[in-house]
């Protein structure tokens, strides 16, 4: 039931695709000059980032999809700078990851708390949930980031689940990933290397400028010397390689899963062989399913990394 289920979405998922393939051979018989013209590209589209977003329609004239033009604001002048804020498809699926985010763990707080309240253990998906944050909680995060660890957890816990939901979105019909894009991975990055580095100033205070500066104190002047000049700039580019690191990590991971599952199905149109249709279909239900994993393994990646490089700045404080 559920591979009949995923073959289903993969199908929606793929119906544009196939609306733009049967345009493209319509328009090569009425225009045999246009044979070199730019062949249609339905990979970047999915991946990328715009300013259009698919929503369901019932008709089988738009082949189950229609296309629904964003609002375009007036960019903001900061000076020399133009900000363009105006929504995009990653936009509306970051917001609307956070709207599931929110209303999913709220609703399992509630349960739990109702159920606590009764002396019962919650049960069903309040159970689930609780099950999650536990592990998460014991088994990745206090052990990682060590003493005084607890008021890690919400926000190690927040981005796990915020990721989560940013990967599954793209697993369904209509939906994007917004993790497949680099300007996000790389702001969570960001964001996550302020809450390492103002974790270490707190923990360490003054000794925090040991984790920039390396200066040995067992070693005589002259060897320190020249040791610390090799050493500092190797120290200050680490702590710029550990987000980008995480940025990288996330964004071509979630990206090359939608790009070899769309490269499959594009064998279809590419030998224009309806015959060869279900080889491709099952590959890519296959990977489908394995992607589902990946959107899990790599919301876990990067709270366990983040929790690890905390654990490590802190370290020398304890």
């Amino acid at each position: 039931m559920r591979f009949a289920r995923l073959a289903f979405a993969l199908m929606l998922s793929i119906v544009p695709a196939v609306s733009q393939a049967q345009g493209a051979a319509a328009a090569a018989q009425k225009a045999p000059a246009a044979e070199n013209a730019a062949q249609p590209d339905f990979i970047t589209p999915h991946i990328s980032d715009g300013s259009k977003i698919d929503v369901p329609s019932f008709s089988l004239k738009e082949n189950l999809t229609r296309e629904i033009e964003l609002p375009k604001w007036a960019p903001v002048h900061i000076g020399p700078i133009t900000l363009d804020l105006s929504p995009t498809k990653h936009v509306v699926m970051i917001l609307i990851a956070a709207i599931l985010c929110m209303a999913t763990l709220m609703t399992a707080a509630v349960s739990q708390a109702r159920s606590a309240a009764t002396g019962r253990p919650p049960t069903g998906f309040a159970n689930a949930i609780e099950a999650m944050v536990l592990y998460i909680r014991n088994e990745v995060i206090l052990p990682n980031v060590g003493h005084q660890g607890e008021k890690f957890v919400p926000f190690c816990l927040t981005l796990f689940f915020f990721i989560l939901f940013m990967n599954v979105l793209g697993l369904i019909p209509y939906g994007a990933t917004a993790t497949s894009n680099i300007s996000v991975t790389a702001t969570l990055a960001i964001l996550s290397f302020f809450v390492i580095e103002i974790a270490g100033m707190r923990a360490l205070g003054v000794g925090y400028i040991k984790t920039i500066i390396y200066w040995p104190h067992d070693m005589g002047f002259w060897v320190k010397a020249p040791i610390t000049l090799i050493m500092t700039p190797v120290d200050l580019i680490g702590k710029f390689t550990k987000p980008i690191a995480l940025a990288i990590r996330l964004f071509a991971n979630m990206i090359a899963g939608h790009v070899v599952i769309l490269a499959l199905i594009s064998i279809i149109f590419t030998f224009g062989l309806w015959t060869i249709a279900p080889f491709p279909i099952l590959a890519a239900t296959g990977i489908m399913m394995l992607e589902l994993f990946v959107a899990f393994l790599q919301a876990f990646v990067f709270c366990l990394l983040v929790s690890v490089f905390i654990g490590q700045i802190r370290e020398s404080a304890h």
